[in-house]
Formats: C-alpha cells, sequence, structure tokens
C-alpha cells in the first residue's frame, strides 16, 4: 500500500506532468483563464487518463505484446484515448452543456493532449502493474488538475496586476508558468522521506 500511495504522491507533486514533464501545455495555457474551465477540463482529463489506462494496459500486455505487436502501442493508444474522449464529449455536451460550451476546442484537444498518451505508455516504461498503473493515472490527472487549478488562482493575480508592457499578455502567463513549475521542485525529498521510496 504504501508503494502505491508513493506513486499517487509522485505523480501529483513529484512527477507532476505539466509543472515537471511539461506534457499537456496546450490545455495548461489555454484553459487555465477561468478556475470553472479549468477545473472541468481537469476532471475530464483526469476520467480519461484513469479509464484509457484500465483500457490500454491489458490491450498492451495480453494482446499487442504476446503477437509481437508492441510496435503498435502508439496508434493503439492514440485510438483507444480518441474513443474515449468522443465519448466524454457525447455525455458533456447532452448532460453538462455548460461546461461543454466552456471548454469549447480544448475538450476534443483531449485526445491530443500528450500527457494523456505520455501516462499510457510510461506506465510500461516505468514497469508498473495494472494496479499501479490505475494509481499512476489518478496520480497524474490529480497532478494536471491541481496544477491547472492552481495556474487559475495564480494567472487571475497576474492578469490583474499591472506588468510591463513588454510582459503584458502571453510572456508574463509563461514567466508565471515558470515560477509556478519552479515551487513544485521542493516536493521531491518531502515525499521521499514520508514513504522512503
Amino acid at each position: 500500500m504504501a508503494k502505491l500511495l508513493s506513486i499517487l504522491f509522485t505523480m501529483i507533486l513529484v512527477d507532476n506532468y505539466v509543472l515537471v514533464k511539461f506534457l499537456g501545455i496546450c490545455p495548461f495555457l489555454g484553459v487555465s483563464k477561468k478556475l470553472d474551465s479549468a477545473f472541468g477540463m481537469s476532471c475530464a482529463v483526469t476520467f480519461v487518463m484513469v479509464l484509457a489506462t484500465a483500457v490500454t494496459w491489458p490491450l498492451m500486455t495480453y494482446l499487442l505484446i504476446p503477437n509481437g505487436l508492441d510496435y503498435l502501442q502508439t496508434i493503439v493508444f492514440i485510438l483507444v484515448i480518441a474513443v474515449l474522449v468522443q465519448f466524454i464529449e457525447i455525455v458533456l455536451h447532452k448532460y453538462m452543456p455548460p461546461l461543454y460550451n466552456s471548454l469549447g476546442v480544448y475538450l476534443p484537444l483531449i485526445t491530443t493532449n500528450c500527457c494523456v498518451l505520455g501516462v499510457t505508455i510510461l506506465n510500461f516504461t516505468n514497469g508498473y502493474n495494472y494496479v499501479e498503473s490505475l494509481f499512476c493515472a489518478a496520480g497524474s490527472g490529480l497532478g494536471f488538475m491541481l496544477a491547472m487549478v492552481l495556474f487559475s488562482g495564480v494567472r487571475s493575480r497576474v492578469e490583474a496586476a499591472n506588468p510591463p508592457a513588454c510582459f503584458k499578455g502571453l510572456p508574463i502567463t509563461l514567466v508565471a508558468a515558470a515560477i509556478t513549475a519552479l515551487s513544485f521542485t521542493g516536493f521531491g525529498g518531502i515525499v521521499a522521506s514520508i514513504f522512503g521510496v
């Protein structure tokens, strides 16, 4: 159980896909302007990450590797993620139209979100079993959510300030993102000391 919790908190704080591995930057910068959009997008990405891992791990382990088709990993994983995103898009459109409208073009972009594909592939790179992969995916999604919600708050404060003209817009957003990412470097020692991993 300690290993599973270590994986979970490591993916949330230490190996955060957005702030440490720099995957999923497009929605991170695009959807983080409003807290409700950032939270909704994060929930959708977390759901897709866990569901994609739940589907791709058995596909890879029991179908692709035994048949020597592991070179098709990326193509198969992208197809699975695309189907899951289409399913979520249909559900949000039918049952949560305001969230569907606020996410706009970023909802279909979950299909090409490299952090969703990254978590499914890196589960095999790290040698995780099925349960560990699910914890890794959940931690990655929660880490994505933490980064989005945290940066949404930072961004609202930065945009309320009056930076110099050369920093207005995207430049000050990138500086704020860099400082936010830098703040996550201190979590490495904390997680290692708590779980001893």
